[in-house]
């Protein structure tokens, strides 16, 4: 991008300034942010943004690494249940909507046992929420496999659920991603 992705401004607020309010919900428990030690505006941006930023000393090479980190910090900050969640919101999808989280949250009252994936038109997209027990197969993953490892692993307790939301597909990844979302008037 050529510049911090998470820190440009997106309508009153900044790309993580956005996913912070989305997930400022009495049924979400913490906000962990994965942020390299070095990056102090994004971590004052997180803090601001009222979640917990995590840094640790050497940068994860992988999003699953970062979210290896978020979980050893849930378990020993949380010590949550085997019937608990957690969700998975990569920061550059910045379009997601607050009718899919209550959606999501809606389905995990149901099925708490369940990986929940949302689904636009036929693309599974992000958040997806996953029972806390998997959480410890994250750890266990081979060296090179990526945490979609989980989903192939335990398709059977996958439950996609169909939004009329294209913001679940859509992630900030180049500046032609950027434009179009400004000019989407996001």
């Amino acid at each position: 991008m050529g510049r911090p992705k998470l820190l440009l401004p997106l309508g009153s607020s900044t790309v993580i300034g956005r996913m912070l309010t989305l997930l400022k919900r009495p049924e979400i428990a913490a906000t962990i942010v994965v942020v390299r030690s070095d990056d102090e505006p994004l971590r004052a941006a997180v803090d601001a943004g009222g979640a917990i930023p995590l840094q640790p000393e050497v940068a994860p090479a992988e999003m699953r690494h970062s979210v290896e980190h978020a979980l050893r910090y849930l378990q020993c900050q949380f010590q949550p249940g085997a019937d608990d969640g957690w969700l998975l919101a990569p920061a550059d999808h910045p379009l997601v909507e607050a009718a899919v989280m209550d959606r999501l949250i809606a389905s995990w009252r149901d099925s708490r046992d369940r990986i929940l994936i949302p689904v636009h038109c036929g693309k599974r997209g992000h958040p997806t929420v996953f029972p806390f027990r998997l959480a410890a197969e994250v750890f266990d993953l081979p060296p090179d496999a990526g945490l979609n490892r989980l989903l192939t692993t335990h398709t059977g307790e996958i439950e996609q659920i169909d939004v009329d939301s294209p913001g679940v597909v859509s992630d900030l990844d180049t500046p032609d991603d950027y434009e179009r979302l400004l000019e989407s008037g996001q």
